[in-house]
């Protein structure tokens, strides 16, 4: 369950307020007053048993007493009282309920609050929260010190205090709140339910959350990614110090902290997670500008050095890029300025710079191709007016026609009430800091790097070479009961996987350890093989540089008494003999697998070696990956720079390690006994990659991923009538160009019956949003022949609760009258009555005669639509 009745949360046509109270300053008392005073349309019915009114508002002595049925009801009782009042609210017809008790931490008392609920499909928000505030509607549901103002964001917070902090800092800066929801303890509605209803809502225009923890990790990414693309989403979430996940098996497992991932799902869902609450409505601001940037480079004007410095400052540390400015830029800074200014970035036109020298730096500064954005500082002086350099700005700005971000600071406060006020007319963002205008630049560039992953069109997953071969090895182990694969088994996996990984042969006895070392090239390194032992360095069971055989077995010797000693209750089966790898210009990196308790398995990456966990330079990826999203992760780290080529050392392999992380995420989804995996270290160099060493630990009850991976199950030959068939598969993110193709060989009038208006052309951002799917909620199915030429798309769309859902047809014109259509609707309802829908609908022009005689044949029966040019078609599923 999710949106399913939460229209009565914001628009109640009544509301029963039980444990209404008359007790001064007591939370009855308060939720009381907001009820009544901040302007909702509707009846507030009080509910005390005692008290004949409350605030000279009739009161009720009970649920059954109440004159009118409540769509909602904010309860303020005992915790042991609140189940009953729960059924009662239900059998009165109640569609949802505010908790504010707390006292629920126990599973049981938890477990009664839904029980009581479920059977009347009676949606519970908390409990143990703050409460529900909707402004434009005049609700405050809350016992919140204050109502704001009606606006366009939407908070929601599992805390109550953040929540109260958060409005009173935001009331007196002025914004305004479409809704307010404190989850508190999130029984039933949670972050995804909250997302998927804001997503919709056309009274807000970006959402805030404030999250400590997520609950249900795939409905929150499904409905993140869905809100992310229609809006901005802001997030804070606590914990980002708190220590990451001890693991014993790998460094993967003791990397991949639950922050990194929270950071990481966050990024692919789209939002943009911010540190603390002051820059959490800085954000939204910025982000509601509508600015667009499109990369990391900030070019600094300003009328004070230091000024200028401190920005560069922060803009580095922040992970921007000062621009290098072009020479046809500093060749019109020089006709414009005094021979003094610093003919670099920043742009100091000096203190005594007056409006015109503001306006023509800008000017110039706008057209460079090497800025993506320019910031404007100004230091209040006695020589120069601050707001008239602020006119001049403004002016620059509308007449230059460039569409390039222009932020400001004015430092100070009275001085420069004026200009601030100027650029708030002209919608031009305004800090009061350079650092604070810099972070607000950053904002822009990371937000623009999630929404492009939500956009970006990758190429198609490589594939394993063996996949059988390594589920065997998978299913063996778990057979004999172990938790974990020996290094020899591990390295088998990794080499059916493509990973390229280095030789390695195994010996029982120091004497055939030599024998399997003449086998090799020299010198040679010998480890410890036992199915007990993880970190073999740790118990010195590894030897290397080893120069003849002999040697090999002397140090197996040497290594057997070393071992037996450090770990007594190890299981020995032997040695593992490989050769020395020598690349002397290989950087060192790590990759790896680990399971979030949340958000389910995880794909890592970052700097290797034997002190991994003490530079910690890694970073966190959800699977299923592609070629893009593995780039991505590879630049978030500081060892992505020691990939390209410096000083005597050529560039690395960047691609290769790229298609590690994208193999290890196809392994994630095809070897669900995956628990943890650890490729340390993974050499690199322009030679191409190497996996020298690898632990994989297997689990038999692993979490669910958050991002449902590609259905290929749904792929199968799909029969026509008179015996042709072409392939049917689920559509794929690559798919983009032969989406567009598909389009083109389409004609006008077949595209207008089908997007009720004219297209000459599917837009990149179309194209993408279409053919990269949330495959959780969405399908689409496609007719390809030949492969990669598509031939028509059916597609479905199910709401949030998963009862219904919209299909959409397409059918390429010159391929019509083949049956594709139909047989391609028919997969498709089967799809959605195998997945539970209830009942599968579409929107038809009257006009379009064809697809209305097929839905009839396909039992499709019509329903009331509003529109007279359209006729809806229902379908029931069994």
């Amino acid at each position: 369950m999710t949106t399913r009745n939460l229209d009565a949360l914001f628009e109640p046509k009544a509301i029963a307020l039980i444990g209404a109270s008359n007790q001064r300053g007591s939370v009855g008392q308060v939720i009381a007053r907001n009820l009544q005073e901040s302007g909702f349309s509707g009846p507030v019915l009080p509910v005390n048993p005692t008290a004949g009114a409350i605030r000279s508002t009739l009161a009720y002595g009970s649920i059954a007493d109440l004159p009118v049925k409540p769509d909602l009801a904010v309860i303020a009782t005992p915790a042991p009282t609140v189940p009953g009042l729960i059924s009662e609210l239900g059998e009165r017809g109640c569609r949802a309920a505010v908790v504010i008790t707390a006292g629920f931490s126990d599973p049981a008392a938890r477990q009664a609050l839904l029980d009581a609920s479920r059977p009347h499909l009676l949606r519970i928000i908390g409990p143990n929260c703050l409460g529900v505030l909707s402004p434009p509607m005049g609700i405050n549901a809350s016992f919140a010190q204050l109502t704001p103002a009606a606006g366009g964001l939407a908070l929601v917070a599992q805390s109550g205090a953040v929540t109260t902090a958060a409005l009173d800092w935001a009331c007196g800066r002025g914004f305004g709140f479409s809704h307010v929801v404190t989850l508190g303890d999130m029984a039933d509605v949670d972050f995804g339910d909250m997302l998927d209803y804001l997503a919709l809502d056309d009274a807000t225009k970006a959402i805030l959350l404030y999250v400590e923890s997520v609950t249900d990790a795939r409905k929150f990414m499904t409905a993140g990614r869905i809100a992310a693309r229609a809006k901005p989403v802001v997030v804070i979430k606590t914990g980002r110090s708190a220590a990451g996940a001890k693991a014993a098996f790998s460094h993967t497992g003791a990397l991949a902290g639950a922050d990194a991932v929270y950071d990481a799902a966050f990024r692919r869902a789209g939002m943009l997670r911010v540190g603390q609450l002051r820059e959490l409505f800085d954000a939204v601001t910025t982000l509601s500008s509508g600015l667009k940037v499109r990369g990391d480079r900030l070019a600094v004007l300003t009328n004070g050095g230091g000024a200028g410095v401190l920005a560069i400052d922060a803009l580095e540390a922040l992970g921007g890029r000062p621009a290098e400015l072009a020479p046809e830029t500093v060749e019109a800074l020089d006709r414009a300025l005094p021979a003094t200014w610093s003919r670099g970035n920043p742009v100091d036109i000096i203190g005594d710079a007056p409006p015109e020298r503001y306006g023509a730096a800008l000017e110039a500064l706008l057209t460079d191709p090497g800025a993506d954005a320019v910031l404007v500082l100004n230091c209040p002086t006695a020589i120069a007016d601050g707001a008239e350099a602020a006119r001049q700005v403004v002016e620059t700005v509308r007449r230059s026609g460039v569409r390039r971000p222009v932020l400001t600071s004015w430092l100070g406060e009275v001085s420069q009430a004026e200009a601030r006020r100027l650029f708030a007319q002209a919608h031009i963002p305004s800090h009061e800091t350079p650092d604070e205008a810099t972070r607000a630049f950053m904002h822009l560039v990371e937000y623009e790097k999630n929404q492009a992953q939500l956009m970006e069109t990758p190429p198609a997953w490589p594939q394993p070479e063996d996949r059988e071969a390594a589920r065997r090895i998978v299913e063996e182990a778990m057979a004999d009961g172990r938790t974990r694969l020996t290094e020899p088994e591990a390295k088998a996996v990794l080499r059916a996987y493509g990973i390229p990984i280095a030789e390695s042969l195994v010996a029982a006895t120091p004497e055939e350890a030599a024998e399997r070392a003449a086998e090799l090239p020299p010198p040679y390194a010998v480890k410890i093989h036992s199915p007990d032992i993880s970190h073999k360095t740790d118990v010195g069971g590894v030897a290397l540089g080893l120069s003849t055989p002999e040697a090999v077995a002397a140090a197996a010797r040497q290594m057997n008494a070393r071992v037996a000693a450090a770990a007594p209750n190890a299981r020995l089966e032997g040695f593992v003999v490989q050769p020395m790898i020598v690349r002397p210009r290989a950087r060192e990196l790590i990759a790896g697998v680990a399971v979030d308790p949340t958000f389910g398995p995880v794909v890592l990456f970052g700097q290797g070696g034997v002190a991994v966990e003490v530079l910690a330079d890694r970073v966190v990826g959800l699977p299923p990956l592609n070629r893009v999203l593995a780039r991505e992760m590879i630049s978030r780290t500081r060892v992505s720079a020691l990939l390209g080529a410096y000083r005597d050392r050529p560039a690395a392999d960047a691609e290769g390690v790229a298609e590690v992380l994208e193999r290890l995420s196809l392994m994630v989804v095809e070897l669900p006994q995956l628990a943890e995996l650890d490729i340390n270290p993974l050499l690199a160099d322009e030679d191409g990659v190497l996996a020298l060493d690898a632990r994989i630990g297997l689990t038999a009850e692993r979490k669910r991923m958050a991002i449902r991976p590609y259905p290929g199950e749904l792929a199968g030959s799909l029969p026509l009538p008179g015996g042709d068939e072409v392939w049917m598969r689920p559509i794929r993110p690559d798919d983009e160009p032969a989406l567009v193709e598909m389009v083109e060989r389409t004609s006008k009038e077949d595209m207008r019956l089908r997007v009720h208006g004219p297209l000459k052309r599917l837009p990149h951002v179309w194209a993408a949003r279409l053919s990269q799917i949330d495959y959780d909620r969405e399908m689409a199915l496609v007719a390809e022949d030949p492969p990669g030429e598509l031939l028509g798309v059916a597609r479905l769309i199910a709401d949030p609760e998963g009862r219904s859902g919209e299909f959409a047809l397409l059918v390429r014109t010159d391929r019509q009258h083949r049956g594709i259509g139909r047989a391609l609707l028919e997969r498709l309802l089967h799809h959605a009555a195998a997945r539970g829908l209830k009942e599968v609908w579409g929107n038809v022009l009257n006009e379009n005669q064809r697809m209305l005689a097929l839905s009839r044949e396909l039992g499709f029966r019509r329903a009331p639509s509003g529109d007279l040019s359209v006729v809806k078609v229902v379908k029931t599923l069994t």
